[in-house]
């Protein structure tokens, strides 16, 4: 192995690098305190313009580049960290600190990236704020009224639902949700998507085993979507993943954009998927507030969405394994770490922004009894 000559003054230049990038990263520590400079300045005009050149770029090709480009880095990082400590051993201290601080850099220049492309999304204003402007509280007769509602419109959806529809293709899956979306942009200049997109994910076997249904890759804009799992899953998925790439970091958001993506869909399959992630979710959180309504209320979905519960959850349960618990407890230190506090629970707080969706379109059912199961 040959041994690069490496003067004192190349390694003073390394950790300059590793100066300058540090502070970038402290001014964007900064930027992220001030959630209403990151809304008019980053998310409104600066983002726009990052996700119209990425999207425009690279949502034509077929295959995810990112996820070529997460293979590559992960091989480079394991290969410098290896030679650094071979020179280690070897006692060429300067060398060693050199290659380990070329990883340092990297690793730098991968969290400036992030969140210049993408995250500071996370540290926006919500959209209760920005966008509807109102008081998203609820009582719990208010959450009994819309869960009853959810549980009639996934019944209704389900028996609508034919044969073809759920034999869709994946191909014709991501269509469908590109239009919705779409619609929703129309219909809401807040949800705006700039080329939106939407394409298998190549680590899908591995998602299977992280119970992951699909991810954003913020360094190239691509949304990705787990092309194996349950067909039901599939078409909200997609938009919950074109929601990231509108601007909106929050799970919960995204969840949201994807609910009313697909309740406002014309695609039957799409519909269904919607009212299915959203009817399970009031049901969860229903639990929690009175399990025993909850039991009840559970009592009346249709007998296809039970069968679509259970075998959605087989599925899932078929690949747990320590991977998924692991990846899983990472995940969710990651969204706490970027302003999520409640980590993954964080998808489930969707239920307040629907509860608002409501009480715009069904007003009735708010501060009125709730309808006994």
């Amino acid at each position: 192995m040959r041994i690069p000559d490496i003067s004192t003054h190349m390694v003073k230049k390394r950790l300059l690098i590793v100066a300058i990038l540090g502070g970038i990263m402290v001014a964007l520590n900064v930027a992220s305190h001030f959630p209403d400079f990151i809304e008019q300045y980053y998310s409104r005009r600066f983002y726009p313009v990052i996700a119209s050149l990425l999207h425009a770029l690279l949502n034509w090709l077929p295959f995810s580049l990112g996820d070529i480009g997460y293979v590559l880095l992960i091989v480079w990082l394991v290969y410098a960290l290896i030679r650094s400590v071979v020179w280690l051993v070897k006692k060429n201290y300067r060398l060693a600190t050199y290659t380990f601080l070329k990883v340092v850099v990297v690793l730098q220049l991968v969290a400036v990236m992030f969140y210049s492309f993408w995250g500071l999304n996370y540290f926006r204003p919500p959209i209760a704020q920005t966008v509807y402007r109102q008081d998203t509280s609820y009582t719990l007769t208010d959450l009994k009224n819309v869960t009853a509602l959810l549980i009639d419109s996934v019944n209704a959806s389900a028996a609508a639902l034919t044969p073809a529809d759920r034999q869709q293709s994946n191909t014709d899956i991501y269509q469908h949700a590109v239009l919705a979306i779409g619609q929703v942009g129309r219909q809401e200049p807040a949800f705006l998507a700039r080329y939106p997109h939407v394409k298998p994910a190549m680590f899908t076997p591995a998602l299977n085993f992280m119970s992951t249904l699909g991810y954003y890759n913020p360094f190239t804009g691509e949304a990705q979507m787990n092309y194996q799992m349950p067909v039901v899953n599939k078409p909200v998925t997609c938009c919950h993943e074109m929601g990231h790439q509108m601007g909106y970091g929050r799970e919960d958001e995204a969840n949201y954009i994807g609910f009313v993506a697909g309740v406002e869909s014309g695609d039957r399959l799409l519909r269904y998927s919607a009212y299915y992630m959203a009817a399970v979710e009031f049901l969860h959180h229903l639990r929690q507030r009175d399990s025993v309504l909850q039991k009840q209320y559970k009592q009346r979905l249709s007998p296809i969405v039970k069968a679509d519960i259970k075998a959605d959850r087989a599925y899932w349960t078929g690949f747990e394994s320590k991977a998924g618990i692991l990846s899983a407890l990472l995940y969710d230190h990651f969204l706490k770490a970027n302003n999520q506090p409640a980590g993954l629970f964080t998808y489930n707080q969707m239920i307040r922004l629907t509860m608002v969706y409501y009480k715009h379109r069904r007003p009735g059912l708010f501060g009125k009894a709730a309808k006994q199961p």
